[in-house]
């Protein structure tokens, strides 16, 4: 246990740019200690206490604004940043070195029993709010950014935005040079390129009515 407490914090140290001490990373990271307190809830619903493994859980979520169900497979290094908000569903694996950002959620689109939740590979990042739904998996390296809704895989090493998920104007996955989800240009913009192509097609539609309009009078004219 107290290797895996420093081997968070000096995660957490290298990770967060605002650089915390040893004693802020230890005390003042709820994500660090929902980690901790999923070691205690997974063992308890290995060893068949699903009540007990529960009700732990449901403390940490109390104390940390965090939901992680007992039964997610979490590997080593994840550092859940600000982390309130935050839920893990019960059959989600995360492997190591995984970043995830505040208000996120791995969840299921299925109420039938079975693998329903998502799988992260090494070193993904998730960010703030985004939604990551179904048994889809996440490739290494894979960059979700934020409060994009992802419910099919996303292939190692790739980035995506938006609703649905898909990668930063329709390029091939790329790993953008501006924090995670962004593109490295500023015109980047799947839901401003959506509201650009909807103002081109209205307009369109308001120069066919307006040809129609002329149409329609001409000919009453020429009735007269």
């Amino acid at each position: 246990m107290a290797l895996e407490i420093t081997e968070l914090a000096r995660t957490i140290r290298a990770r967060d740019p605002a650089r915390p001490s040893w004693v802020e990373a230890m005390l003042c990271y709820a994500g660090l200690h929902a980690v901790l307190w999923h070691r205690l809830s997974h063992g308890l619903w290995r060893l068949g206490l699903p009540a007990a493994a529960r009700f732990s859980s449901h403390l940490a979520r109390w104390l940390t604004g965090i939901e992680i169900h007992p039964g997610a497979k979490i590997g080593r290094r994840l550092f859940i940043d600000h982390g309130m908000g935050v839920v893990i569903g019960e059959t989600a694996e995360i492997g190591d070195d995984v970043l995830i950002y505040h208000g996120v959620t791995l969840g299921g689109l299925s109420g039938q029993p079975g693998k329903r939740h998502p799988t992260l590979e090494n070193q993904v990042t998730i960010g703030a709010g985004a939604q990551v739904l179904g048994p889809i998996r996440i490739g290494r390296g894979a960059r979700v950014g934020a409060n994009a809704v992802v419910v099919g895989p996303v292939a190692p090493g790739c980035t995506v935005v938006g609703i649905p998920a898909r990668p930063p104007r329709g390029q091939p996955c790329q790993d953008p040079s501006i924090g995670y989800g962004l593109g490295a240009a500023v015109d980047e913009d799947p839901v401003g390129e959506q509201l650009a192509s909807l103002r081109a097609e209205l307009a369109a539609l308001r120069t066919e009515v307006a040809a129609l309009r002329a149409a329609e009078r001409e000919g009453e004219c020429e009735g007269v």
